[in-house]
């Protein structure tokens, strides 16, 4: 039996409207809960503006141009002479550390708070991105080394900002809060992408990873001075916010040790199901990450001007979209339209259908205009997926959504380390026909997630992560009564 994320976690929520605290409902900043994922937001930006700068950078150091050495001669070619397998060894190695640290990026954030993790992780990726340059001239492998070691500490990134939610985030919030805060790993990408372009022209492919590098330890400082690890902990937080957030998430101890129930969690097919998704989702998304910079150039024929802005519109759908598919995921719940597996598995298995879809689309439709229309609407769409199987390791189990954050994330990020060595192995040539295979495979594995998630996933909280104490003393039909009803207000603060 699992009781519903609402009867278990919506209750108490009810507060006057003539609190002096409360502000109009477009005054944004002055809820603290919104400046966390506003910064939170820009924390994403900044870890796939680090993240996704090399795939635009390599094409600039690969590409054939007139190179003067030390000696004052010029010669024609490349500056690194890397074959398509070395360049998917090197667009893969950040992967190789992004996994090993994902279920301990949830553990540590559990225990010491999401804040600090969020923040040193990307600080340290940021400092670290400054010395790629460097690094790159002298050796491969020390590129491959810095890249490995970036994996590492941006690994914790996603784990861990489930641990801050699981203390800001309302239950009927959820969706809402994390869409805007992911959101911004898409206009990250949006961004990063055409500036990259720009400055590897201009100012030459080193500039890439200096500017990103700064803007990242420039938003390390703020978010340091600004976030506070829990509401009751901010010294800025109106009384009544304060209030409606403990009262929604029945006053929760954020400095109580949590034990997390390990065999269930493995044994759950709820959890599995968000696994799957997360690991479909993760295999398109990465290989266009990876990829589409060469796929443009290689069959598209476009210069690297052309291939940073285009490379980003798919990303720049998805940054929409996520916005609108979370606020429409919270209102359906809102109004009692749908409960949470309802539309968890409307988005999720929507996304995924559209997206193998439109995948086998760009496969076929093998033209700049149709191509990059079917990619856009793929990787779009995809928004949609980011309200159903992200948000939803908060929904099974709260309190340990930081940990099967770092377990779905984990499997996620096989991704990034396969498809490009995949890439490199099968596109060789390069010819159209070599490309449709990634395709292919692509829009198979959307098919794969859409059905396994739409068979085995649940909105519900599991028993096994109700808490002993919330069960023990709490009376049975108080607990399922609570916050029965999904048609919950809009609090003003």
């Amino acid at each position: 039996m699992a009781l519903t994320n609402e009867k278990v976690q919506t209750y108490g929520t009810e507060t006057t409207e003539n609190e002096s605290e409360t502000h109009p409902g477009w005054m944004f900043w002055k809820k603290r809960r919104y400046v966390v994922a506003t910064l939170a937001f820009f924390g994403f930006f900044n870890v796939y503006a680090l993240r996704v700068n090399l795939s635009i950078a390599i094409v600039a150091m690969t590409e054939n141009r007139t190179i003067t050495l030390h000696n004052g001669t010029t010669i024609y070619g490349p500056e690194f002479d890397w074959d398509s397998k070395i360049q998917g060894y090197i667009l893969s190695s950040f992967f190789y550390g992004y996994i090993t640290t994902q279920l301990f990026g949830g553990w540590l954030s559990a225990r010491i708070g999401g804040k600090r993790v969020f923040g040193g992780g990307i600080a340290i990726t940021a400092a670290l991105t400054l010395i790629t340059p460097w690094l790159a001239k002298i050796n491969v492998y020390l590129l491959l080394a810095v890249r490995i070691i970036e994996g590492i500490f941006e690994g914790v990134t996603y784990p861990c900002i489930h641990a801050v939610w699981a203390r800001w985030a309302p239950p009927l919030e959820r969706t809402r809060l994390a869409t805007l805060a992911f959101s911004g790993s898409y206009v990250g990408t949006v961004v990063s992408m055409p500036v990259c372009a720009y400055l590897a022209k201009s100012l030459g492919w080193p500039s890439i990873f200096y500017f990103f590098g700064t803007l990242g330890l420039i938003w390390f400082g703020i978010w340091w001075v600004v976030v506070a690890e829990t509401p009751a902990e901010d010294p800025k937080i109106s009384k009544a916010e304060l209030k409606y957030i403990k009262d929604s998430l029945g006053h929760t101890d954020g400095s109580r040790r949590i034990t997390h129930p390990w065999k269930e969690i493995l044994l759950s097919m709820p959890v599995w199901a968000i696994v799957v998704s997360h690991f479909s989702e993760n295999w398109g998304f990465y290989t266009l990450l990876t990829q589409l910079p060469k796929f443009m150039k290689e069959i598209l024929n476009f210069d690297l001007g052309k291939t940073g802005f285009m490379s980003a519109l798919p990303y720049l759908a998805m940054s929409i979209m996520i916005q609108i598919s979370g606020h429409l995921a919270d209102w359906l719940q809102e109004k009692g339209i749908l409960n949470t597996t309802q539309v968890r598995k409307l988005f999720n298995c929507g996304a995924f259908i559209a997206q193998t879809v439109f995948m086998l689309g760009a496969a076929f439709w093998l033209t700049p205009a149709g191509t990059i229309s079917c990619l856009t609407l793929a990787v779009g769409l995809g928004g949609f997926a980011w309200s159903g199987f992200s948000v939803n390791y908060l929904d099974v189990a709260p309190q340990h959504a930081s940990v099967l954050m770092g377990l779905g994330n984990t499997v996620g990020t096989l991704p990034g380390i396969l498809s490009p060595i995949i890439s490199g192995y099968v596109v060789t040539t390069p010819t159209a026909q070599e490309w449709q295979i990634i395709f292919y495979i692509a829009s198979g594995i959307y098919l794969f997630g859409c059905v396994f998630y739409g068979v085995f996933a649940s909105g519900e909280v599991q028993t096994w992560a109700i808490e002993k104490e919330e069960v023990k003393d709490t009376p049975m039909k108080e607990r399922v009564t609570k916050g029965h009803d999904n048609k919950s207000f809009e609090p003003d603060f």
